[in-house]
């Protein structure tokens, strides 16, 4: 396995099909074509120290063809405390032997290796003629400059990383000429037209509601076109921005004449990127800016590490932590290479140079595993050449003595180094609840028990996650394995991170209780009374929103944070210092008007949104209906009475239950048939009856324009695989509401659906059309006597007692369930229908299954970031200009760093408050008492008190109310309001008041929290 002449001939062949389920959440990040290249790369990683493992990590879960390690130096104790790959009965083994077999486990598909050696000996050059990316971790200057000399000239990509402290470097070099395929990622632009002006300068104007997006200098090409046709398809064409609507795109003059329609759209050119190699780097480097806040800091820790290194060279060791004679040493030479170096930052360096933090290597880590894929698959644009990155706000207020910061053979000497032992108490008896255990959740447990946190006697962490490990987690989820499948998240996780740090054993409690008000009795005011933060690793913002409330009244620090492909951020909110999750939000998503969806469809996503529908509509409402119809005692009377769709749910109820029930599997093909008929040709032909392809507007314009495209019917043909698909996805589906079993012989389909007898169908008239949004929807009305005659024909549920149908659950991860395979044939057909280019299913998949896509890189930057200022929490710091937010698009790339946003003040009176203040009332006061107290202490009169959803008690009750309401304690009154018992657990209430002031104006007030 070990010998690196022939590694060549040992790496394993391409993988031809990528592992959809594996890779699903990742490929909507990068796509097919930039993951076949990763497949076809070897990379190698020198250096083996958690940056090294972080980057390993990273680049297995992404799927290149081959990681190979280089290392041979010894285990040591601390390596403990930042190589989660280690353990302490690999303390002496070469480090990169004892990591294989932990890191080859994370992926079934990429084959991991050892390159053997000598302690102390570099890499011979030809080791390295194998690879098409070379990443070295903490090597030496002279080792990094004589490899990049050769890589440079061969066209190997070449990568150098260091973490130091709170300070880590990183150098790209991809080589001379290097070809950037897509430098942001993001999805091409595109939109409709309706004029191209034909002149030297071609003005395209966009349909008027929506803005192009497009930027100066990008292309686009044209189609469906009427008139200047030569612009469909033309090669691309470079633009310049003339307005939110308009653009241009050149001489247009011997163009045919414009008529109507168009469609543009943006086309990714390459991009050429010229690298210099290290050495003339090193002399003039092009830096690239983590934080715009420390604009001058790159200077001078270029130079600060070239320092270093030199230093090493002489010295034979890293400078002695908080030692200041060797710090002086550093900046001596520093100054040497750069004399304006800031004296403080280069000693600082020289300070924390032997140290290692967990966090900074996640977050150099996760951004070099991205930079190792861009250079495998010129999918996104790299960085240019030098980053320079410092956390150094997350020193403790109190700096550690050298004497603090001294080894003691600990598996956390290195983190000591920068902190000093007194701070690594602090870390060790912290109190966290980490809210959520998929992707952010393992890697915040990891780095967590890399750092000790909550290792202490004090120190413990609790994790809750209800959801189960699934296939599509193990590419991003890296604590989990395929023996894992099916167990919870929480727990395994937990024991995973134990064994990385058998410290933690005792500390860690895991639950499967969701966050929200119906677990309020186990996360209760105890529970968390013993915390010091919460951090949520959360996927949604309701539960985000929810843990942002308890940690406002329980007044606790929460950090939160959240990725979206490549990118990702970062939030730390401290009570009575920054505002809260909840004060700034997201705008809501852009809907579709329902009636594009329904009649009027121009792009893949309506169709898409409409066979989702079509999902529900045929194998989940009506079934849902039926069992209820069933289950619920005069369901016909009080449920549907009042639906406002009565006639209809009778009818589907009928269907479903005796006219249209199948008793075979063929029936259901033929069931299957006849729903092609109705929606891709019936209901096209009644569409076009009602508004003719030549209908024209009240205006005179053609109706058919614009985004309004005129359909075609669908003839059925059982070649072709559409159709087909359709009908094989509906039957299956129609068959496991009934509990039929399947078939899997494609002949059985098609001869069955080639014999259906169709009937003729006739478009009718005075059919309204939903037109525009404000339209009525066209429904049935109705009628007393027809409800009458078909609740008649519907079996007495007593007749069917026990008997229930099977709704569809929706589940977009099982490909056997024919879920999407409905969906992508039901939308694509539709596509078809009205000239849409049609979706494959994994394009599909994630737009119907709302998937956000997501990548291992991203997440571990992310809670890098996360824990960088979970250390400025533990030390209690309470500045503003102490704690950073944190935005990062690895595509780009791009890191944005801003102080948190000051909690907005209001007033009443002279007194201000925010969001974190609160009045307080202890042993159940009666209303009376809440009333006078705000008139006596702050003369403001109470107009309105609320709890939850109930109203206690406003001034225009009336007198009798208000005399039975006024003198009641608070519980009483609430049960009393609510009609409904405080549970046990509850031993307070929130309370909203409304207040005016003595001119009678409202006022704003802080919430009320009455102790029961």
């Amino acid at each position: 396995m070990a010998e690196s002449s022939n590694l060549a001939a040992k790496m394993d062949v391409d993988e031809a099909a990528i592992d959809e389920g594996l890779y699903s959440r990742q490929l909507y990040v990068l796509g097919h074509e930039a993951m076949k290249k990763m497949a076809t790369s070897n990379v190698l990683i020198i250096g083996l120290q958690g940056l090294g493992v972080e980057i390993a990590k990273n680049v297995s879960l992404a799927g290149v063809k081959s990681v190979t390690l280089y290392d041979p130096e010894p285990v040591t104790v601390q390596d403990l405390a930042n190589q989660f790959f280690l353990r302490e009965s690999d303390i002496g083994k070469p480090r990169a032997e004892a990591t294989l077999s932990r890191l080859a486990e994370l992926n079934a598909y990429v084959p991991v290796r050892y390159l053997p050696g000598a302690a102390g000996q570099p890499l011979p050059l030809d080791a390295i003629k194998s690879f098409q990316v070379v990443v070295l971790c903490g090597v030496p200057l002279a080792q990094q400059l004589e490899i990049n000399d050769w890589t440079h000239a061969n066209g190997v990509h070449f990568i150098a990383a260091e973490t130091r402290g709170l300070f880590g470097s990183v150098f790209n070099d991809f080589g001379a000429k290097f070809t950037c395929v897509d430098p942001t990622g993001e999805q091409p632009l595109s939109g409709m037209i309706v004029s191209v002006e034909k002149d030297k300068e071609g003005v395209v104007t966009c349909l008027d509601e929506t803005r192009h997006g497009l930027e100066d200098g990008d292309f686009v090409t044209f189609s469906e076109v009427q008139g200047m046709e030569e612009l469909n398809g033309c090669e691309p064409r470079k633009i310049s921005v003339k307005g939110p609507y308009t653009f241009t795109i050149g001489d247009t003059s011997d163009l045919g004449d414009y008529v109507r329609g168009g469609i543009f759209t943006q086309v990714k050119m390459p991009k050429i990127i010229e690298f210099k190699s290290l050495r003339e780097s090193l002399k003039a480097p092009e830096h690239f800016i983590t934080d715009f806040a420390k604009f001058d800091r790159p200077a001078t820790l270029h130079a600060g590490f070239q320092a270093l290194s030199e230093f090493r060279v002489q010295n034979g060791r890293f400078p002695k932590p908080r030692n200041a004679e060797d710090a002086d040493a550093i900046f001596a030479l520093a100054k040497k290479i750069d004399a304006d170096v800031d004296e403080k930052i280069v000693k600082e360096l020289s300070h924390q140079a032997y140290g290692e933090l967990a966090p900074v290597n996640a977050v150099i880590g996760g951004f070099v595993a991205q930079e190792v894929l861009k250079a495998c698959s010129a999918k996104f644009h790299p960085m240019l050449q030098h980053m320079y990155f410092d956390s150094l706000e997350s020193m403790p207020a109190s700096v550690p003595s050298e004497n603090d910061c001294q080894p003691v053979g600990s598996r956390y000497d290195k983190q000591v180094a920068v902190f000093g032992k007194a701070f690594q108490e602090k870390i060790a008896n912290h109190r966290q609840f980490l809210v959520g255990a998929g992707a952010i959740g393992c890697e915040m447990l990891k780095n967590w028990s890399m750092m000790g946190l909550a290792s202490g006697p004090k120190g413990h962490i609790h994790v809750t996650d209800l959801d189960t490990i699934e296939k599509s987690n193990l590419n991003r989820q890296f604590l989990f394995r395929p023996k894992d499948l099916g167990k919870f998240k929480s727990e395994v996780a937990a024991a995973a991170v134990s064994e990385m740090n058998p410290d933690l054993k005792g500390h860690i409690l895991t639950k499967q209780e969701p966050v929200g008000q119906a677990t309020e009795n186990v996360y209760d005011d105890e529970f968390f009374a013993g915390l010091d933060g919460v951090t949520n690793a959360l996927d949604n913002v309701a539960a985000r929103l929810y843990m942002d409330s308890r940690c406002i009244f329980y007044e606790k620090p929460l950090i939160d944070s959240g990725t979206l492909g490549t990118k990702g951020n970062a939030q730390v909110i401290i009570p009575h210092l920054t505002e809260s999750y909840a004060s700034s939000q997201d705008p809501p998503e852009k809907q579709t008007p329902s009636c594009t969806v329904k009649n009027f469809p121009n792009a893949i996503q309506h169709t898409i949104e409409w066979s989702r529908q079509e999902f529900d509509s045929l194998f989940v409402k009506p079934i849902e209906t039926v069992n209820q119809y069933l289950s619920e005692p005069n369901f016909l009377e009080s449920s549907l009475k009042y639906s406002g769709q009565q006639k209809e749910q009778i009818e589907q109820i009928l269907s479903y239950l005796v006219t249209k029930k199948p008793l075979t599997f063929e029936e259901c093909i033929v069931w299957a048939r006849l729903q092609f008929e109705d929606r891709y040709n019936n209901s096209i032909r009644q569409l076009l009856f009602s508004l003719p392809k030549d209908a024209v507007t009240n205006t005179g314009q053609p109706f058919w324009s614009g985004p309004k495209r005129a359909p075609d019917p669908l003839t059925f043909d059982s070649n072709d695989p559409t159709h087909l698909a359709f009908i094989i996805a509906a039957a299956n589906l129609h068959a496991f509401n009934y509990g039929l079993k399947g078939e899997t012989d494609i002949s059985v389909y098609k001869k069955i659906a080639e014999s259906v007898i169709v009937p003729e169908f006739t478009p009718r008239s005075g059919v309204k059309v939903q037109i525009n949004e404000n339209d009525p929807v066209a429904g049935a009305g109705d009628d007393s006597d027809d409800i009458g005659s078909l609740t008649k024909q519907l079996p007495p549920p007593s007749s069917l007692a026990g008997y229930r149908l099977s709704p569809v659950e929706f589940e977009k991860d099982d490909d056997t369930n024919h879920h999407i395979d409905f969906i992508t044939a039901a939308s694509n057909l539709r596509a078809m229908n009205y000239n849409i280019p049609v979706a494959d299913r994994h394009t599909t998949k994630q737009i119907a299954g709302k998937i956000i896509p997501a990548i291992a890189t991203t997440t571990s930057l992310v809670v890098g970031l996360v824990c960088l200022e979970l250390y400025k929490i533990i030390d209690g710091k309470n500045k503003f200009e102490d704690f950073k937010n944190g935005f990062v698009n690895l595509a780009l790339p791009f890191f944005g760093f801003s102080e948190p946003i000051a909690a907005k003040k209001e007033k009443y009176g002279t007194t201000e408050w925010t969001l974190w203040d609160r009045f307080e009332f202890k042993n159940d006061p009666t209303l009376q008492d809440v009333i006078d107290w705000f008139q006596n202490e702050h003369k403001l009169e109470v107009g309105m008190v609320s709890q939850g959803v109930s109203m206690l008690w406003s001034s225009f009750i009336g007198k009798k109310k208000s005399e039975e309401r006024l003198p009641m304690k608070f519980s009483k009154l609430v049960e009393f309001v609510s009609k409904k018992p405080i549970p046990p657990h509850t031993k307070h209430l929130l309370v909203e008041v409304m207040v005016s002031d003595e001119e009678g104006e409202d006022v704003e007030v802080p919430f009320i929290v009455v102790r029961i």
